[in-house]
């Protein structure tokens, strides 16, 4: 065992002997996990990431794993000599390019990621909205900078409903959900949906106890950089007029707020990359990134 393995395996089990209380909260209770593109970026942190999951599943969690994977869409495009587009922020995306979405979200990183949990004693599958008619979707219609005329961005969906037939199957029964964020139409077509809003929708559905958000950002932060712990919806509006949620922690916390709205009990945006962030905001006192409740 290698020294990085060996500090690793010390800082697990020092989380585990703090879980014990914590692990009752839990028994039995859905989480759903929203893996962000940036936060797959290294294989270590992956490893990392599987083994968390693996665990949870063996404490009497049901884990959900939805991912994204934005900057390895972006990657695949450019080595195929295709050029991104972008429109307010968004990606525009095409039938060409929707099929090589589908076939980086539903195929190289939707089984990387299932390969990473089986590979650490887990039983993952992999599945997207297409699945059993888990999701289906709508054209996303938005105005340009929130006002004015609708960008047209192709095949970018929005969740219009959520079936969870074939996750009520799956979950339960020692397997782990991995989810890739593609959505069909009821006319066929096939859409890209923001992996954060697909991760809302499923938790929502699922009346999961937690959802959280694994980010490049410890949290929501106040005016002094240091982590706000715990929030309520109602504090949110006061926070943004004041300047301290500032740009993209504003799409994030509306994510979380859209979640809370559909029925999850809580919502916690995370430092994807802190090892075993999971771990510690469900199983210990201290948590790892901020809370947000109704």
């Amino acid at each position: 065992m290698t020294a990085s393995n060996q500090n690793d395996a010390l800082q697990q089990a020092k989380i585990l002997m703090q879980a014990l209380p914590h692990m009752l909260r839990y028994d039995e209770a859905i989480v759903v996990v929203k893996y962000g593109g940036h936060a797959m970026g290294d294989d270590e942190v992956a490893r990392d990431f599987a083994r968390d999951m693996v665990l949870l599943e063996q404490s009497g969690v049901n884990p959900v794993v939805v991912h994204g994977g934005g900057p390895q869409i972006g990657a695949m495009l450019k080595k195929l000599g295709i050029a991104s587009q972008f429109s307010d922020g968004l990606r525009v995306t095409d039938r060409a390019t929707m099929d090589i979405v589908e076939m980086v979200l539903a195929g190289s990183i939707n089984k990387q990621i299932v390969g990473f949990i089986n590979a650490e004693g887990g039983r993952a599958i992999g599945l997207c909205g297409k699945d059993g008619r888990m999701v289906t979707a709508a054209k996303l219609a938005r105005p340009a900078n929130g006002a004015g005329d609708l960008i047209d961005l192709g095949f970018v969906g929005e969740v219009t409903k959520v079936d969870t037939t074939v996750l009520d199957q799956v979950l339960g029964r020692e397997l782990i959900p991995v989810l890739a964020p593609i959505a069909q139409g009821p006319g066929g077509d096939t859409y890209n949906i923001n992996a954060d809003t697909f991760a809302g929708a499923i938790a929502g559905a699922l009346g999961a106890k937690r959802l959280l958000f694994l980010t490049d950002v410890p949290g929501v932060l106040d005016k002094d950089k240091k982590i706000i712990e715990e929030l309520k919806v109602a504090d949110i509006p006061g926070l943004i007029a004041d300047g301290v949620i500032t740009g993209g922690m504003i799409p994030k916390v509306e994510t979380c707020m859209y979640a809370l709205e559909r029925g999850v009990e809580g919502v916690v945006i995370l430092d994807g990359k802190l090892p075993h962030a999971v771990l510690i905001e469900l199983l210990t006192d201290h948590g790892a990134g901020t809370l947000i409740t109704r």
